[in-house]
């Protein structure tokens, strides 16, 4: 019996906005015709001033109504917070396979020359016993610094509607590292919120050239890739579904903004 999902089931993304959005770029560039959906949690954003308890319970029940719906072979939670709180939640309620984003931690820690890293994600991520293990298993002998930065999360948002980005946001979100004790060592950033990425320019301005900044979007997608290996995909790509929970203080971005990922459509649930 042949248990290859269709060759129209899409890979599911989902984050609380439009963060995710940067792992969707690499893996279509690794699985061009995919059919993709997107879906953005707008009526819980931001996630990062959430409670774990009510992440845990607000993830799981989503994606379980979002599998259902649109019927994913693989799902990805592209989002830091939710993935380092419900990824063991989505995976035991949800039967598919199930790919979470990871602090980049381990490529930072061999990369970095002086041994001070920092990592930037929102306040829920960045307290989690999970980058604690993470710090300790991979940077067991640097020094990791970590700041909570819900400014640059609506920063990202606004950048991909077209709107100005609050300079001071990405000034308080440096200063948050590089005022700690060994700050002024720090020679790589972890960007452990999938948002933050699409504020990379500004950040590189900021931190100064002899900062690099690191994401684990690329190793996602090739993850989603590995996964999915020998599964059948469409002779030419479907235009994608992005899906936003209904917000009254939040409509979705426009389409043109979308369009550049391969979303053609937009829905509301």
């Amino acid at each position: 019996m042949d248990h290859s999902p269709s060759p129209d089931a899409p890979i599911l993304f989902f984050d609380s906005g439009l963060g995710g959005l940067t792992v969707l770029g690499p893996t279509r560039a690794l699985l061009p015709t995919a059919p993709i959906v997107y879906a953005a949690d707008y009526a819980g954003l931001p996630y990062g001033q959430k409670s774990d308890v009510e992440l845990a319970a607000r993830v799981p029940a989503l994606l379980g109504r979002l599998v259902e719906r649109y019927q994913p072979r693989l799902a990805v939670i592209a989002c830091n917070t939710a993935s380092t709180i419900a990824l063991a939640h989505v995976r035991a309620a949800l039967d598919l396979p199930i790919v979470g984003t990871v602090p980049a931690i381990k490529p930072a820690a061999e990369m970095t020359r002086t041994g001070v890293i920092g990592v930037l994600g929102t306040e829920a991520t960045v307290r989690q016993r999970y980058v604690d293990d993470l710090g300790a298993k991979f940077a067991g002998d640097k020094t990791v610094l970590r700041h909570g930065s819900p400014g640059l999360v609506t920063g990202a948002e606004a950048k991909l509607r077209g709107e100005p980005v609050d300079p001071a946001a990405i000034e308080r979100a440096v200063a948050g590292l590089r005022d700690q004790p060994g700050g002024d060592a720090l020679d790589v950033v972890v960007l452990a919120c999938t948002h933050f990425p699409l504020l990379e320019d500004e950040l590189r301005t900021a931190f100064g050239p002899d900062v690099a900044l690191i994401d684990g979007a690329a190793g996602i997608a090739r993850r989603i890739a590995y996964l999915t290996e020998g599964q059948a995909w469409p002779a030419t790509a479907p235009p994608g579904i992005a899906v936003f929970t209904r917000s009254d203080d939040r409509p979705p971005p426009p389409l043109a903004a979308l369009a550049p990922y391969g979303l053609g459509s937009i829905e509301t649930i």
